[in-house]
């Protein structure tokens, strides 16, 4: 007789749990009307941050500031830079940051060259005239500016502009520090015609 009492004592916990789980389940299936904002909100959020954390540690946005770098650079122009490579070679456009103000240039010098220009206003690093494919205009020295031949020590560079007419560049600011390069540009984008 208590077999069966217990038995049927579990039935009725069995049909009372049915009701609750079906209200539960019933509950699942009705989602706040706010849900799928919740949602999105969140997964702006997300986004947000990513490309915060992108633009503030791994990439850099630049303005071109004039036509120093023409034909290849433009005034105005929209320029991406990779901050976290540290290795820069010869060839190299940089963004750098100079006495307060930004600067893009070519990379002609590593550390441990030594740059001269030649009477024939030709670039010349040690002791060889270079051919630049992307300079159109000859390298005139600055007077009063940098005494040449100049020797780069460890963790500096030697930047040139592709336009060398009244540019300034290394031959007005001396040196640049490694750690006065912002970052490597890897893309522009034109913006002279919209």
């Amino acid at each position: 007789m208590t077999e069966s009492n217990d038995n049927s004592a579990a039935q009725e916990e069995v049909a009372a749990d049915k009701p609750e789980k079906a209200e539960k389940a019933e509950k699942k299936k009705q989602r706040s009307p706010m849900a799928p904002v919740q949602l999105f909100l969140l997964n702006c959020l997300i986004i947000v941050t990513v490309v915060w954390l992108m633009f503030d540690f791994v990439l850099g946005p630049a303005q071109a500031p004039n036509s120093d770098m023409s034909p290849n650079i433009k005034a105005n122009d929209l320029l991406l830079y990779y901050r976290l490579s540290r290795d820069f070679q010869a060839q190299d456009v940089v963004v750098v940051s100079k006495n307060k103000t930004t600067y893009i240039g070519r990379i002609v010098a590593v550390p441990g060259d030594t740059v001269d220009i030649s009477d024939a206003e030709a670039l010349v690093i040690n002791g060889n005239s270079m051919i630049e494919p992307n300079v159109y205009t000859i390298t005139p020295k600055y007077e009063g500016f940098v005494e040449y031949p100049v020797k780069l020590g460890e963790g500096e560079y030697f930047i040139l502009c592709d336009n060398r007419s009244g540019s300034e560049d290394s031959r007005y600011y001396g040196s640049v520090a490694k750690s006065e390069i912002k970052g490597k540009v890897i893309t522009a984008v034109r913006r002279n015609d919209l």
